[in-house]
């Protein structure tokens, strides 16, 4: 299978999959990355960077939807193992708190829709069917 393979309305479901991310993630970190206290770059400044960091590289994903899908499959891991490992024991425990329940809502937003627009046959060839590259 090739990317001649995957149709244009999927490749065009992508592109518009990678502006979701970059808009929101841009407007809910970019404001506090640009003008935050100190306080804030001690407690959430790897995560905003890295955070912004992926919201600039889906911009690549525009023009290159399909080099770009690690991105994505990173995107709904991350989400999946967050809500799994965190947020379910905390609700379990009852010590879910405001903010915990509202990153809830957002990845499972993203654990929701993320499989939705990503082309699974692709993924299955190019990533677990297709021969591994040389070493060198």
């Amino acid at each position: 299978m090739n990317h001649q393979d995957v149709p244009l309305w999927r490749l065009n479901l992508l592109r518009a999959f990678y502006l979701l991310v970059t808009v929101g993630l841009a407007s809910s970190w970019g404001p506090s990355f640009l003008q935050h206290s100190e306080l804030w770059a001690q407690r959430r400044g790897e995560l905003g960077a890295m955070l912004i960091t992926l919201a600039l590289l889906c911009v690549l994903g525009l023009r290159y939807p399909l080099q770009m899908l690690p991105l994505l499959m990173f995107e709904l891991i991350w989400k999946t193992l967050w809500i799994l490992l965190i947020a379910v024991p905390l609700w379990q425990a009852g010590a879910l708190t405001p903010g915990v329940e509202s990153s809830f809502y957002a990845c499972l937003m993203g654990v929701v829709l993320t499989p939705l627009v990503l082309p699974w046959r692709y993924i299955a060839h190019h990533y677990f069917r297709k021969s591994a590259e040389r070493f060198r």
